[in-house]
Order: C-alpha cells, then sequence, then structure tokens
C-alpha cells in the first residue's frame, strides 16, 4: 500500500483518500471542529499508531508535548491560581462562513491529494481496492500490525517527501503552469520544471494556460503562495483573449471569466455547486442528489442594475482634526486585484447602459467638485425604471419626469411587443426611491438597500421558484394536505411573497427583523394589487421569528428561505426545523454556507456544526423535523465572475 492510505477522513462521513501530511494540517487547523481524541480515534481505527499521530499534531503546532510553556494538550501554565479551582471555559466551536480563504484552502487541498497520488503512481481505481481491503481487516490483529509495519517503514519517507519547500522570495517572476480552477475564480497552479508540489493562486487564468506570475504573498501556515497574473505565455485551449470586452480585464478584481467561453462559465460554475456541497455541507454523497446544470443570465454584459465606485481622500488628510481639500480629481473606481489603492475606472461593460452613463455623469461632477471632499467616498449608481405604457390612440409616448435621476437624457427601451416603453436612469442618492420591474410585477426600494442586481435573470429565476416552490404532482403521501401557505423568511422588500403569492390559497405571509425593508414589502404589496389576505408583511425579532405564524398548519406551508451571505444562524435553523414545514426552497448569494445549513436541515441537528454553544432540544422542547433533498440548481446572476446563486429544494421527512 502507498504512503496515501486511504483513511476515514474525520471532517466528512463518507471515505475520502487522506495523506499523512493532511492529517497534520486537519488536526492542527485551528477550524477542526472535532477535539484531538475524537479525531485520532478515526485515524487510530486505520492503521494509524496513537503515539505517532499525537506527535505528529504536536510537532505541527510548533511544540513538543508537555515540553512547550504554551502547549494547550500538555501542562497549563501557571496564572495565580490552583488548576483545580479554575472555571473551565465552555468549548465553542464557531460555524464554517464560506470565506474565500476558507474555500480556497478546500480546493488546494484537493489538489494537493491529487498531486500526490499522482506522484507515487497511485490510481484511482487502485486506491479504491485498498480501502476496503482496511475496512475488511478492521479489528483483526495481524492485520492491524501489519498496516502499522507500513506505517513504520514508510514514516522516514514520508518525512522527507512532506518537508516544506524553500519559499520564492516576494517579488520573484516564474513561469506557472495552471492546473485547475478554484471556486474562488482563481488558478492554481505549480512552477514550471519544479519537483514541489507547492502551489500558486494567479488570477485570470484557465486550467492549461502557460503564465508568468509574480509572488508576492506566502500563506506559509497552509502551504500556498499568492502570485500576481503578468501574461499569457502559452494559452490553454479554452481560453480566448478576443472575447474580453473590458480594457481593465486582468487588473480589476471585477471580473475573472472573460477569456472563457459562456458554456465554460456555466460548468465551472455548476462545479462550484458541487464542491460546496461536497466540502461543506458534512453529509455523505448519497444524500446529495446530482447537481442540476446551471441557469445561465440571459445578459452577459450590460447587466448590472447597481454599481459602488469609490475613491480615496487626499494624501495625508486623514488625520484626526486635520482637513485637507483634493487638490485634484482623484481616481475613481475599484481596487485592483491584491492592491489597496483605488484604479481609475472610466466605463464598465457588465453594468447597464443606465449605469455606463450615469458613472460618465459622476466623473464628470467630480472633475468640478473634488476640492469640496476633503476624503474619500463611495458613490452609488443605481438604476430606476420608469414604465408608460402605449397610449390607446396611438400616439407619441412622451419622456416622463425621471427625477432624481442623474441622467439628462434618459435610456429609452420599447417593449418587445410595443406594449409598454422603459425610461431609464441613474440614481445617486442613497435614500432616493429606486423602481424596477420583473415581468408585470413592481417592486421600489431606497436607493441604497440590497436588492437582486441583474434584472435580466429575475424574470426566469423567479419562474424557476414559481415552478417548484410546490411538491411535483403525485408526491405527497396518500391523504397528506395540499400545501396552501407561504412563508417568506428573510422578505425584504418582498420579492418571492409577491411574486409567488398567486399559487396560495391560504395566503404568503413575509418575514424580516427590518422595519424599513417591512415598509417597502408593504408598499410593493399595494403597488400590486395585492391586498393583506393575499400578502402580508410582518416584523419579527430573530429570536420568535416563527412565532408570529405559529398559527399556520406546517402540513400545508412551505417555507422560503434567502438570507445574507453568512447563511442562517443556528437559532433560526432550531426554530424552523420545530416549526417544520412540509417544504423548503432555500435561496442563496453563497453556496458554501448554503451547502452547510442544508447539511443541518438533513440531519435534523444544530449542535454538530454550530458547536457546543447550541444543544438540541431537550426534554419537553418540540422535537426538530429533519429533510431529503430534492434538487440542488445553480444561478448565474453575476456572468463572467466567479459568484454563483444557489437554489435547493427540502422535503421534511416523515418518520
Amino acid at each position: 500500500m502507498s504512503a496515501t492510505v486511504r483513511l476515514l477522513s474525520f471532517s466528512r462521513s463518507f471515505i475520502k483518500p487522506t495523506t499523512t501530511a493532511s492529517i497534520r494540517s486537519q488536526l492542527a487547523s485551528p477550524n477542526n471542529k472535532l477535539s484531538w481524541a475524537r479525531s485520532a480515534s478515526h485515524y487510530t481505527a486505520k492503521g494509524f499508531k496513537k503515539a505517532f499521530l499525537d506527535n505528529e499534531f504536536h510537532k505541527d503546532n510548533g511544540f513538543h508535548k508537555h515540553n512547550h510553556p504554551n502547549d494547550k494538550m500538555g501542562k497549563r501554565q501557571f496564572n495565580g491560581k490552583p488548576g483545580k479551582f479554575r472555571k473551565k471555559q465552555k468549548k465553542v466551536v464557531v460555524a464554517s462562513e464560506g470565506s474565500p480563504e476558507e474555500v480556497l484552502l478546500h480546493d488546494i487541498n484537493a489538489l494537493l491529494e491529487t498531486l500526490t497520488v499522482a506522484d507515487e503512481g497511485v490510481t484511482e481505481a487502485q486506491a479504491a481496492v485498498a480501502k476496503p481491503e482496511v475496512e475488511k481487516v478492521e479489528g483483526e490483529e495481524k492485520a492491524e500490525e501489519k498496516v502499522e509495519e507500513k506505517m513504520e517503514d514508510k514514516e522516514g519517507k514520508e518525512e522527507q517527501a512532506e518537508t516544506k519547500p524553500e519559499l520564492l522570495p516576494q517579488g520573484t517572476e516564474i513561469e506557472a503552469e495552471v492546473l485547475s480552477l478554484s471556486s474562488t475564480g482563481d488558478g492554481l497552479a505549480k512552477q514550471k520544471g519544479s519537483n514541489s508540489n507547492h502551489i500558486y493562486v494567479v488570477p485570470f487564468t484557465v486550467p492549461g494556460d502557460l503564465v508568468k506570475a509574480r509572488v508576492y504573498r506566502h500563506v506559509e501556515q497552509d502551504g500556498y503562495s499568492h502570485a500576481d497574473f503578468l501574461e499569457v505565455l502559452t494559452p490553454s485551449p479554452l481560453r480566448d483573449d478576443s472575447r474580453i470586452q473590458c480594457k481593465y480585464f486582468a487588473k480589476c478584481s471585477g471580473c475573472q471569466f472573460q477569456m472563457l467561453d459562456y458554456s465554460e462559465q456555466l460548468k465551472h460554475k455548476r462545479s462550484i455547486v458541487v464542491k460546496a456541497y461536497k466540502n461543506f455541507s458534512n453529509l455523505a454523497p448519497e444524500l446529495v442528489p446530482e447537481i442540476l446544470d446551471t441557469i445561465g443570465s440571459p445578459l452577459q454584459y450590460g447587466y448590472r442594475t447597481k454599481l459602488t465606485p469609490h475613491f480615496d481622500g487626499p494624501p495625508g488628510g486623514n488625520r484626526r482634526g486635520f482637513k485637507k481639500p483634493m487638490e485634484e480629481m482623484p481616481p475613481i473606481g475599484f481596487t485592483p486585484k491584491g492592491l489597496r489603492k483605488v484604479m481609475d475606472i472610466e466605463d464598465c461593460p457588465i453594468a447597464t447602459d443606465a449605469i455606463r452613463a450615469g458613472l460618465q455623469a459622476e466623473r464628470e461632477r467630480m472633475s468640478k467638485d473634488f476640492a469640496s471632499y476633503t476624503r474619500g467616498a463611495t458613490i452609488l449608481l443605481r438604476e430606476s425604471t420608469k414604465r408608460v405604457p402605449k397610449p390607446a390612440d396611438g400616439s407619441e409616448i412622451s419622456i416622463p419626469d425621471l427625477k432624481p435621476g442623474v441622467l439628462s437624457t434618459p435610456i429609452v427601451t420599447p417593449a418587445a411587443d410595443g406594449s409598454y416603453t422603459d425610461f431609464k436612469t441613474c440614481i445617486t442618492d442613497n435614500n432616493a426611491t429606486s423602481t424596477e420591474y420583473i415581468d408585470n410585477f413592481i417592486f421600489q426600494n431606497p436607493a441604497g438597500s440590497f436588492f437582486q442586481n441583474n434584472n435580466s435573470i429575475l424574470s426566469p429565476f423567479t419562474d424557476h421558484i414559481r415552478q417548484h416552490i410546490l411538491p411535483p404532482p403525485g408526491s405527497l403521501p396518500e391523504g397528506a394536505k395540499p400545501i396552501k401557505n407561504l412563508i417568506d423568511a428573510y422578505s425584504g422588500s418582498g420579492l418571492f411573497t409577491i411574486t409567488q403569492s398567486s399559487l396560495f390559497p391560504g395566503g404568503s405571509i413575509g418575514i424580516d427583523i427590518a422595519e424599513k425593508s417591512i415598509d417597502f414589502a408593504r408598499r410593493n404589496a399595494r403597488l400590486n394589487g395585492l391586498n393583506e389576505s393575499q400578502c402580508k408583511f410582518i416584523a419579527a425579532d430573530a429570536p420568535k421569528l416563527f412565532e408570529s405564524v405559529s398559527g399556520l398548519d406546517a402540513d400545508e406551508t412551505v417555507v422560503v428561505l434567502d438570507p445574507p451571505r453568512k447563511g442562517c444562524d443556528a437559532s433560526f435553523l432550531r426554530q424552523l426545523m420545530q416549526f417544520a414545514p412540509r417544504r423548503v426552497v432555500y435561496v442563496s448569494c453563497n453556496v458554501h454556507t448554503q451547502a452547510r445549513d442544508v447539511g443541518v436541515l438533513v440531519r435534523g441537528r444544530v449542535g454538530d456544526t454550530f458547536g457546543e454553544a447550541f444543544v438540541d432540544p431537550t426534554e419537553g422542547e418540540k422535537k426538530m423535523s429533519r429533510y431529503a433533498i430534492e434538487s440542488i440548481r445553480g444561478f448565474d446572476f453575476f456572468p463572467q465572475t466567479g459568484h454563483v446563486e444557489g437554489v435547493a429544494i427540502l422535503n421534511r421527512v416523515d418518520e
């Protein structure tokens, strides 16, 4: 058996290839959700000596057992009180937040495992054969001894092979071969001609590229480095730079994939969802259905209805009590990849025509008014639409009043059937009211508040929800009540509550903790001709979110979730599983925290993911239901970028 002995990974409930190096990194990781004893028990069950693992854990943390003054696994320092009188601190496990760093590290570790297997000449078929052999002999003394002997024989070789390579000085230029594309949108590469498997994260690249890159930062604790993209030496078959439509591409950090065909972008975004559920759900593969193809955006450029360019204050003008006016117009735009200074951006082709015109208008204004600014600021650019129906007498449509828009001439967009004309402008006042349409639905919001930024996909997106929010015909158990109620949690200004209301004879209810969002949601319901029996909104405190709908029959109710990027918290998930709606539709702008939360719903347990601070119901509390996943699909709200939205549909498991 090779050094890549196949073991049961502590972080997942199914078999996964594991090397000695990955064991060390997982056990030593500050994000490790399992205790040392529990983690080690998984590995010792597969042939690793407890003493060997214990030593590796302490060695990778920079100290030897019981000998380091800060050794938390050994003796504690004396802090003025005898140990037996010291209050024992409660251990709290922090739930994964699906941060870019966390997502990137998963992809790097997966690539390193693949490279290690390839270097040792072990095929996946051989690894699959070796894995059940270890499981068959588990508990048999002779077999255990044989595995231990093999491990001891290989320890020396592994130590030599796994010695960290010498890091290149920052600023070193290298030729890098791009091997894969991470879920963050960056290429993962090796230095050409190097025997080391050290990984370099290089943006604006695709698998198969040979590029020149400049090393600028090492992440030593995780064994990889960041490098600036300089130029393409040999392009990948996937790359076609003639597709690039922005002169700032590969400098501005906004887009990553303009060189890729759109079909390839959608394939990659499906893989992001696949990896999210593999790495963050903590579910066995058989519990996760095949991820469906990502639905693309009707517009791949000219789709963003909101931009927020910014500019820095004058040098030396940020000291307390000192105001220094600007002496010249500052760069206005966005932050370049890997830098903190603002890059001057004159145009952005992924924005709508109204936003692009608004950017030009604001740049012209700043060229005259820059001296009145003593510090940096962010500029809001939000599209707003005024829809004018075609006059019944066939006369010409006159341009409506578009204030507080900043455009002197609006962008005119006639309907395909000529039934109306949309006049679009750009708003820069955060407190002004913006208007937009989704099919025949109208929504108004504070211009500075959150609303989806790609209007072109909202029609197919809300239609997909409409087609799947109710169970497929014949799927409910015999005698089950039909679903007639909708609860839209995290409702905001009512996107789902309003667009899905016609399907629910019992009514649709939107719940949010923000009073201002609820006020606009009620206004939007009136604008769309919906009375309170059809569509109502409730402002509720987060800890008591479901108390306001406790009178609804959970068997007749579907809940839609659309939380912020951080996902749902433990309190909300517990309330949801105790309320136990028949069906859940989970919409997310972060498929990694979505996968984490869906894993909680499938297991029916909160504490496993969110730590000991949140415990499962005690005796007398309502039991929490668990769920099964019906489908998972991605939506591409942001073409040319590494972002993907996710929609997961779940059904309650009745036991």
